[in-house]
């Protein structure tokens, strides 16, 4: 994250969080000759586990009465949706429905002992589904060996190159040199992209086999598949990431301290900023500090769950 973007991350700005789904965008810039850019992530939740556990009432009955497993349903403090979920699916382990089970006020003390302890399977029940833009295929190539996300990301190969855009990294911001290199090459990029275009369109209506198809959009993706290999790290490469609360806390961990490259890291810190801002007990463990490079992230004080 560049000086020009934040100095301190209290400054950034969250949307959504009074509906349930936060986001943090990133404006689109343009070179002077149009080409598109953008310089930080933006993350924006767009799916989120949902929770009923009214729903549980006949199975608690069930039981013999004296437990007291009807009070379960009876707890007062309500909690958010993915941390109640973890929660009971967590206190079914042991039964622990009944007067002296641990309440809902007492979560986080409950979620901090499975957090330390290391006991992260209860932690997989709640899921989230991020959209994150703003990000180079650069990151998205470290971003799937995440194996426990599930992942859309758009394809070079079947969209067009009117949604060509590119990101900026923190380092080429802070630097005037870096910052025209940057500027020069993605509109070099874009030019080169849509002349190739124009000559495989050509070679294409000339009858070359390896770009013919009976289909009009078979033809539009062989083209494209060809062109696309001219396209640098640079490229943007949105992607919509499905998780488990566990999956992002690994996630954070791994890609959010001092030790990731630096462009993940920032992606990791938006992701943590969205997630903590609508399940603050899942995710509030983590405290936000200043590298020395000026960036910042997370002090990740509890063992990998």
């Amino acid at each position: 994250m560049s000086a020009e973007w934040h100095t301190d991350w209290r400054e950034i700005k969250i949307t959504g969080t009074e509906k349930g789904f936060p986001a943090i965008h990133s404006p689109v810039c343009h070179t002077a000759k149009g080409t598109p850019y953008l310089c930080h992530p933006g993350v924006v939740l767009i799916g989120r586990t949902t929770t009923d556990i009214q729903g549980i009432e006949p199975f608690l009955q069930g039981f013999d009465p004296d437990l007291g497993f009807a009070t379960y349903l009876q707890d007062p403090m309500r909690l958010d949706p993915g941390t109640q979920l973890c929660k009971t699916a967590g206190q079914l382990c042991y039964a622990s429905f009944g007067p002296k089970r641990t309440w809902n006020r007492d979560a986080k003390r409950y979620f901090d002992n499975i957090k330390e302890s290391g006991h992260g399977s209860v932690l997989e029940h709640a899921n989230f589904s991020l959209l994150c833009y703003g990000v180079s295929r650069s990151v998205t190539h470290e971003l799937v060996r995440h194996r426990h996300f599930s992942y859309s990301q758009i394809s070079q190969r079947y969209v067009s190159g009117r949604v060509l855009r590119f990101v900026e990294r923190p380092e080429y911001q802070q630097n005037p040199t870096l910052h025209a290199e940057f500027l020069e090459r993605i509109d070099r990029a874009a030019a080169d992209y849509e002349r190739t275009v124009e000559r495989l369109l050509e070679a294409q209506q000339a009858g070359q086999p390896l770009l013919s198809a009976d289909m009009r959009t078979d033809l539009r993706k062989k083209v494209q598949q060809a062109a696309r290999s001219l396209l640098p790290n640079e490229t943007e490469a949105p992607l919509v990431v499905t998780g488990n609360a566990r999956a992002w806390r690994h996630f954070l961990e791994m890609r959010a301290n001092v030790h990731a490259e630096i462009e993940i890291r920032a992606l990791a810190f938006l992701v943590y900023r969205c997630l903590v801002a609508i399940e603050p007990i899942l995710f509030e463990d983590y405290q936000v500090v200043t590298f020395p490079d000026g960036t910042f992230g997370l002090d990740t004080a509890f063992r990998k769950v």
